[in-house]
């Protein structure tokens, strides 16, 4: 699986992904224009995304009504660091939810493949190299 990055100027950086051209850049204050997301916003965006995955898939395998699900995150954040120290998940249940149901909607949620990969953290790799490939 291979992901192309490129730099269209300021401080845009957009990445080619399956198909997709995902695009961030920089707020104002920070010399950017603010015409997307921050990578990092994509990143705490993605823990959202995927959770909410689960716990869709969770109700719609029941088949139950969606109308009333929701998900909210909380980031807690290191004032030292700037990183994540502690990310609370509150879903909002449907009121019809069967109340049997809510620790394996919990258990199930909490199987998302980005706290997967979290749990696991990959060896980065950086290299660099003058010109261009075979050059």
């Amino acid at each position: 699986m291979n992901m192309d990055i490129g730099f269209p100027g300021g401080k845009k950086v957009d990445a080619q992904f399956k198909g997709f051209t995902v695009k961030t850049d920089q707020p104002k204050v920070e010399g950017g224009d603010g015409t997307a997301p921050e990578p990092f916003d994509l990143f705490l965006t993605s823990i959202g995304t995927c959770a909410g995955i689960y716990a869709l898939s969770f109700c719609q395998a029941r088949h139950m009504d969606l109308k009333d699900l929701k998900m909210a995150l909380q980031f807690h954040e290191d004032a030292k660091t700037g990183l994540m120290e502690k990310i609370e998940i509150r879903m909002t249940l449907p009121p019809n939810f069967p109340k049997e149901y809510i620790k394996a909607i919990i258990r199930s949620t909490g199987l998302f493949s980005v706290k997967k990969q979290m749990d696991r953290p990959p060896v980065f790799e950086i290299t660099a190299e003058i010109g261009g490939i075979g050059e």
